[in-house]
């Protein structure tokens, strides 16, 4: 998991971000931000932050692949991934790692639900922060990540912060 210390989110790159957060950088404010959505909604915090805490952690074989990317590469099944990382843990370490994954990717539970609206919030307040200190083109990040929010804590958020006259001092 130390790999996703060093590893660049590579879509920034393209908005001409020059030393972009890592994966891990992210996925620690995603596990945050899955809590406190979870509690807003009337699921279990822990468990939201949990899933939140492994969903990227496939990249560490196969990198942070961009949405650009997408037309030209087949996405990677995470739950496969996630069987061939977990392979030498314990049996219950490995099934509580396997069946989180399994869960978020899933999204048929509240905790998955805002576990995945906060991977998408999370990016929407990286591009609003990468906007405040004058970086142009995040425009896409924002509008992408709006569309896909499913939880009403998680839109009222993104509204939020959206239309907020600056974000990066405030410590979101």
């Amino acid at each position: 998991m130390g790999i996703l210390k060093r590893l660049r989110r590579a879509g920034w790159w393209q908005a001409g971000v020059r030393d972009p957060e890592s994966v891990a950088e992210h996925s620690l404010r995603v596990a945050q931000l899955a809590a406190v959505l979870a509690a807003e909604e009337n699921g279990n915090p822990e468990r939201a932050a949990y899933l939140a805490l492994w969903h990227d952690s496939q990249e560490t074989r196969t990198g942070d692949l961009p949405h650009s990317a997408r037309p030209y590469v087949t996405k990677p099944d995470p739950r496969t991934i996630t069987a061939d990382q977990t392979a030498d843990l314990p049996e219950r370490a490995k099934e509580s790692v396997r069946d989180a994954i399994e869960e978020f990717e899933a999204v048929e539970t509240v905790e998955a639900r805002c576990a995945k609206d906060a991977d998408k919030l999370e990016m929407l307040l990286q591009a609003v922060e990468y906007r405040d200190v004058g970086v142009a083109q995040v425009d896409r990040w924002i509008e992408s990540a709006r569309k896909d929010l499913r939880t009403a804590t998680a839109r009222r958020v993104a509204e939020v912060a959206v239309t907020m006259p600056s974000l990066s001092w405030r410590g979101a």
